[in-house]
């Protein structure tokens, strides 16, 4: 074997070994099982917050794009940046938290057209058939508004490279925003009670190693590798939802709008931790009693 030829294996050999060091997972397989969505840091601390002295029946009647971005050419000009499903991810925080109790608004003529339907055979029942009791519908106490109020794209990027006889390495990145906003509403006064919003970046990078290389004076050996991940954008809005329903459920008890099960429970640190996120509230409090408490 020549000289040249084995130079020329060892470097493709620390070549592979560095394509395979930058891929961080196994590559997806052509077929895998439907599985559940994966938790996000927040979706813990939804389900560790402390039990509540009562559930807050919550009605959420649309969680709109509100930003007026659409994905950037050649994806596509009439698909949206952000998910449209907003109202389905703020749902499952709220029932997630075990602070409230989620009805349902958004396709309410649905449910009331099957109420009807009900109604109507209560009208006529079948021979021997036992009567159907359709119960009211529960009354929300408060309303959860909001939306996705911002998308802005390449907030950030940049890239490096380098390349020593012929070896290179590049790599380039991409930092998007996302900005949610949420509100509740009391339904007796229309008074705004708590007010947050939220921003989570999407993160985005590229890994590009090459090799340029004579073997010969005629051979030349050419090679490339890639490796792209993409922060999935429908996550960073349920977190940045998860993160927002958190918030206005330490603010509630930091106002009194409602109460823990345990007063006493204020000061554990996941409590304190969304306390001392808010600047407008005292990290320390004394009592939990309001006028106007809901709860």
């Amino acid at each position: 074997m020549s000289r040249s030829l084995r130079t020329s294996v060892a470097m493709l050999s620390v070549f592979v070994m560095a394509a395979g060091c930058t891929v961080s997972h196994a590559p997806s397989e052509s077929r895998s099982n439907a599985a559940l969505t994966p938790q996000t840091a927040f979706t813990k601390d939804l389900v560790n917050l402390p039990k509540p002295k009562g559930k807050i029946t919550a009605a959420v009647y649309g969680f709109r794009d509100q930003s007026g971005q659409y994905k950037s050419a050649p994806d596509s000009s009439f698909s949206t940046a952000v998910t449209q499903g907003g109202s389905a991810l703020l749902i499952k925080a709220l029932r997630d938290s075990g602070w409230f109790i989620p009805v349902e608004r958004e396709n309410l003529q649905n449910l009331l057209t099957e109420r009807k339907i009900v109604r109507a055979l209560e009208v006529t029942p079948a021979k021997d058939a036992a009567p159907v009791f359709v119960p009211q519908l529960v009354a929300a106490s408060i309303i959860i508004e909001g939306g996705v109020i911002s998308f802005e794209s390449n907030v950030r990027t940049g890239g490096a490279g380098a390349r020593f006889l012929g070896v290179g390495l590049s790599t380039q990145y991409r930092v998007d925003q996302v900005t949610i906003s949420l509100r509740t509403v009391d339904i007796r006064s229309g008074q705004i009670l708590q007010s947050v919003s939220t921003t989570k970046t999407i993160y985005s990078y590229e890994i590009n190693p090459s090799v340029f290389k004579f073997v010969n004076f005629k051979g030349l050996l050419e090679m490339e590798a890639g490796l792209t991940r993409n922060e999935p954008a429908q996550m960073c809005v349920r977190e940045a939802i998860e993160a927002g329903v958190a918030h206005l459920i330490v603010q509630g008890i930091a106002d009194g709008s409602w109460h823990l099960a345990n007063a006493n429970e204020i000061k554990l640190p996941i409590v304190q931790k969304y306390l001392k996120e808010n600047i407008d509230q005292p990290i320390k409090l004394s009592a939990q009693t309001t006028n106007n408490s809901m709860r």
